[in-house]
């Protein structure tokens, strides 16, 4: 084999050597793209667990149902830091309201967005017993007009017991913050008990009474 053959046996050889190095950092880098991404889809799917366990155990021992309100709230504005809560609770042919301030959400001298929910936006919202987005409730009828609404970025999530709706939890934050659909599904498996909570502090507040 002359020197020249040789040497083009050698090119060749350095190039496989090459595209197999490339071809074996590639799928190394796919290796541990999947491994961060599943390692971070564990941590916050044990975040998840954590909340909602330290949610439930919170609410144990609230002396009444403003209590278990009082307690809930805060406990959802510690994992939505910034965000306003507002429960909706059916009563009667109407809507009890409970705010739970915060200082971050809104202004001090600013209405808050649960002064613009009028009785029929209200019994929509508990009618639809879901999730709703600011769009679902300017097509229930929420006012887009009414001043200082664009502020706000809105959600609601439902409380219901056995199928049968309670009311729901207004969520807001003021602009430019908003509220994420990651966050938004952390706080959906809470709902449950807190739905039952207040069903057994309505039943005991009415035995008492």
């Amino acid at each position: 084999m002359s020197q020249t053959d040789r040497q083009k046996r050698l090119r060749l050889l350095v190039r496989k050597l090459n595209r197999q190095r490339k071809q074996q950092a590639s799928q190394i880098d796919i290796l541990c793209n999947n491994l961060i991404a599943a390692q971070r889809a564990f941590l916050i799917r044990l975040h998840g667990i954590s909340f909602v366990a330290q949610f439930h155990k919170s609410l144990l021992g609230a002396a009444d149902l403003n209590d278990l309100l009082r307690r809930a709230g805060r406990l959802l504005q510690q994992e939505l830091p910034g965000a306003g809560v507002s429960f909706f609770l059916r009563r009667g042919e109407g809507c009890e309201l409970h705010v739970v301030r915060s200082e971050e959400a809104r202004l001090p001298e600013e209405r808050g967005p649960e002064d613009c929910f009028n009785s029929e936006l209200v019994d929509s919202i508990c009618k639809s017993n879901r999730s709703c987005s600011l769009d679902d409730m300017f097509g229930m009828g929420l006012d887009s007009s009414l001043r200082g609404l664009n502020r706000f970025s809105l959600a609601t999530l439902p409380l219901n017991d056995l199928g049968r709706s309670l009311g729901f939890v207004l969520l807001y934050r003021r602009s430019p913050q908003t509220l994420t659909a990651a966050e938004l599904h952390t706080l959906t498996p809470v709902m449950c008990g807190l739905s039952q909570a207040i069903h057994a502090a309505r039943v005991a507040l009415h035995a008492n009474g």
